[in-house]
């Protein structure tokens, strides 16, 4: 949401009710943003995924089951010399 500086200064109360809400509020002079007023951050801090969901960027998944199948196999010695093998 835009909003000018003298609009800002007399309905203060209002816009910061919008923030509270969540609301961003981009102030203006002269059609010129100079300022962003943004809601603190929350108790629990929001991710990089959290906010390409709000932003509609990225989509969630849409099973919760994000297990993989089977047993997690655990090598016995290590694999470098196998990938350098196989990359020649």
């Amino acid at each position: 949401m835009k909003v000018g500086v003298r609009e800002l200064r007399n309905n203060l109360s209002r816009y910061l009710d919008r923030v509270h809400e969540g609301t961003e509020v981009v102030v203006t002079e002269h059609g010129r943003a100079i300022a962003k007023v943004v809601p603190l951050e929350s108790a629990t801090p929001r991710s990089g995924l959290d906010d390409l969901l709000a932003e509609g960027l990225a989509t969630p998944a849409r099973r919760a089951d994000r297990s993989l199948p089977g047993d997690l196999i655990r090598a016995s010695s290590p694999v470098s010399p196998l990938v350098a093998e196989q990359r020649r």
